[in-house]
């Protein structure tokens, strides 16, 4: 997509450039991990854009593909990295949107069998979801273990205790032809300090898409799901009005493009630049959608642009 202002994709933009953009859009979708924090150390100046944009009265909302929290905690820890001004409901978790598939789109009807942390299971049951209670000896094996009888749902979000069993488990109810394959989101990893990485969600799907034999639906990011679900709760969401800020091109700028929103790359995560000037230069025309139109730095950049529009309206 073609940014606005004339810009071509992947164009680094700054002060009044942002100041036209900041004027020109209503509804603010941002990344977390990579785009306002660094696991427990919020970015420079990102608590400032982020309360200046909503005290503007600007739409704000947050989507991540992070399953591994319920959203009352990501309240707190906005708070205590001083986003003074997050509400519950401007959270759209990878967790919190599987639960309303599974509620309101598919109503499911019996157990969900879960790969995923606590967190995940808090957001199914905050939602009226059954899921299957893990009770097994600490020797149980697959051949001699209980299986459910009534799992209509197997969902994998990240799990870092995941088991042998626990796969062996899924992909038992996954023979059942009527029983839902679903992945909170297909983030492969995540990185960690150190050049350490930490193997993501899709990494335990693809080990079960293989054991099974299917596909997973996708829930968060880059599925259209994760803005259907914001739209439903936000009145008069225009995709021309919004914009998708994050640090991924595979998921941020993927979904930015699929729900037509225009997208800004920060580099404070995972992607950079230069990798988005070779999707820009692929001769694959489905790599285009992984461009963002913007680039900044940092979300830090907003800041002049705010000082701007305060001399203007003095």
């Amino acid at each position: 997509m073609a940014g606005a202002f004339g810009f071509k994709g992947c164009q680094k933009i700054r002060g009044p450039q942002i100041r036209n953009l900041l004027e020109a859009k209503d509804f603010f979708l941002f990344d977390c991990d990579g785009v306002i924090w660094h696991g427990e150390e919020a970015i420079t100046g990102a608590a400032k854009v982020v309360n200046s944009l909503i005290r503007q009265g600007k739409n704000v909302v947050f989507v991540t593909n992070n399953s591994t929290r319920p959203r009352e905690n990501y309240v707190h820890k906005f708070y205590r990295l001083g986003f003074t001004d997050v509400m519950l409901e401007q959270i759209f978790s990878s967790s919190y949107c599987s639960a309303l598939y599974l509620r309101d789109v598919v109503k499911v009807r019996g157990q969900v069998f879960v790969i995923g942390c606590e967190g995940l299971r808090r957001e199914l049951q905050e939602a009226g979801i059954p899921c299957v209670e893990e009770a097994d000896d600490p020797d149980a094996t697959i051949y001699d273990c209980a299986l459910a009888p009534d799992v209509q749902a197997v969902l994998v979000g990240h799990d870092d205790k995941l088991t042998f069993l626990k796969l062996a488990k899924a992909s038992c109810y996954l023979r059942n032809p009527d029983c839902l394959f679903l992945a909170t989101d297909n983030d492969p990893w995540h990185p960690l300090s150190g050049g350490r990485i930490l193997p993501g969600s899709g990494s335990l799907t693809a080990a079960l898409e293989v054991a099974s034999g299917r596909k997973a639906t996708v829930i968060g990011k880059p599925s259209r799901f994760m803005f259907e679900c914001i739209s439903s709760q936000f009145r008069g969401v225009d995709p021309a009005q919004c914009l998708m800020v994050g640090d991924r091109l595979e998921t941020d700028m993927l979904f930015g493009s699929n729900c037509g929103l225009d997208t800004m790359l920060t580099l404070t995560g995972v992607s950079q630049i230069e990798e988005a000037q070779e999707y820009q230069n692929s001769e694959l025309t489905t790599n285009h959608s992984l461009v963002p139109d913007y680039v900044v730095d940092t979300i830090a950049d907003f800041l002049p642009a705010f000082e701007e529009l305060d001399e203007q309206s003095n």
